[in-house]
């Protein structure tokens, strides 16, 4: 069996071909123009990981969410119980950038960490519901 893989590690995106075996194990791997590219494939067959960008809801603040993303790759079969904790998740404004919201999920070493900055709200927390506003922090 054959898999096509693109490479996302450098921006030359190199289409690459990985024959496995009849028990799923990597044969061969054409294509890549770096070790790096190899690696990427072995990575994907085995357990591919990826950065997940989501929001979480934040409490008297001048917008109701906040962006966040893992700071590192977490394994795709992981994402589901992310998604999940991430639903449960309310933090209390003001938030920074940069701001770690949960440390080492699940065990991964990857930290969901804030990327947008939202400031705490003059307005009360059923006042920013009603009118669901967002001021941009840029």
């Amino acid at each position: 069996m054959t898999k096509k893989i693109v490479c996302v590690q450098c921006p030359l995106g190199c289409k690459m071909k990985v024959d496995l075996d009849e028990s799923g194990y990597i044969k061969a791997i054409f294509g890549n123009k770096c070790p790096r590219g190899a690696e990427y494939a072995k990575d994907e067959i085995k357990d591919p990981k990826r950065i997940v960008p989501t929001s979480i809801k934040v409490l008297y603040g001048e917008c109701m969410l906040a962006s966040v993303k893992t700071d590192k790759p977490i394994p795709k079969r992981l994402i589901p119980e992310l998604m999940k904790l991430v639903r449960k998740i309310e933090v209390e404004a003001p938030v920074k950038s940069g701001d770690v919201v949960v440390r080492d999920l699940f065990g991964t070493g990857a930290n969901l960490v804030v990327t947008r900055t939202v400031k705490r709200s003059a307005n009360s927390y059923s006042e920013n519901r009603k009118r669901n506003i967002c001021k941009s922090s840029a």
